[in-house]
């Protein structure tokens, strides 16, 4: 008979379980079932330590979910996997062998649970009586050493194709940045270097432009990313009015007439979205 917090504790890490293992399959973006799979370990990790087997759920924790899956993830995100890449064949009949293998795998999978025999169950007690690392090395090194070593080699396989996937090979030298300064010149692609964000405007962040001598704000300052996304901070107008105001301050102090600047432009909002210097103005508004 199990007790009330046991039979809680399986509902609850039953269902984060199931669900991150519905999440991987579900998902469209690898990162996702990534972080789905993460989550299944780890509710197994926990059912693992609530039944008394500490160091096989330490190792769930520490190699399965820190070591594999977060190794599984920075190579996905370092390889970049886009929906192009996966409705792209690479290798033919892919696709076939996978619903064999899945198909076969099921078969397999429904046998082993018709086979089982729950009649008799071997308990805690007598399963970690010589203490749980000893009897669970004892079954990994005499009854299930072949799984042991196919799983090992199944990992290096995965951490060989991991380094080849990464691998970029230069079929062409790179450029020194002489040959690029000269192709920019000859292309008169911006000749001179990009201006710095946040020049004569007081902020040094960057999202601020900088601004010109007129004070309008210099777009190419910023980042394509934010100029892309519209989060470009406009602080020409403050700086103007401030401009204004010196000069109307120094005018009056001299005896002078107020200078007539011009009223500044009213400034670009945070997120107000940059159009892009292709399209035109009827479809940027």
């Amino acid at each position: 008979m199990t007790s009330t917090g046991e039979a809680v504790q399986f509902w609850v890490l039953a269902v984060l379980a199931v669900g991150g293992a519905l999440g991987m399959v579900t998902m469209r973006k690898a990162v996702h079932s990534a972080l789905c799979l993460a989550a299944t370990m780890l509710s197994l990790a926990v059912c693992y330590l609530a039944q008394g087997a500490v160091f096989l759920g330490v190792v769930q924790i520490v190699v399965y979910t820190g070591a594999i899956m977060m190794l599984f993830l920075f190579v996905v995100m370092l390889v970049g996997v886009s929906s192009a890449d996966e409705l792209k064949e690479t290798l033919k009949g892919q696709r076939i062998a996978a619903v064999l293998c899945g198909l076969g795998f099921g078969v397999l999978l429904i046998a082993g649970i018709a086979n089982a025999k729950l009649g008799h169950f071997t308990g805690l007690s007598e399963a970690n009586a010589e203490g749980n690392v000893q009897g669970l090395a004892r079954l990994i090194f005499t009854k299930y050493v072949w799984a042991f070593e196919v799983t090992g080699a199944l990992l290096i396989t995965a951490a060989i194709g991991a380094m080849l996937l990464t691998h970029r090979e230069h079929v062409e030298r790179p450029k020194t940045q002489r040959e690029l300064a000269d192709q920019r010149v000859r292309e008169n692609k911006q000749v001179p270097p990009l201006p710095a964000p946040g020049v004569y405007a007081r902020h040094n962040a960057v999202d601020i432009a900088a601004l010109l001598p007129d004070g309008s704000i210099a777009e190419d300052s910023v980042m394509a990313t934010l100029r892309e996304r519209g989060q470009i901070r406009d602080v020409s107008q403050d700086m103007l009015r401030r401009m204004a105001e010196l000069e109307n301050s120094t005018a009056e102090w001299l005896g002078r007439p107020a200078s007539e600047r011009p009223a500044p432009p009213q400034p670009r909002e945070a997120l107000e979205t940059v159009p892009n210097k292709r399209t035109t103005p009827e479809e940027a508004e």
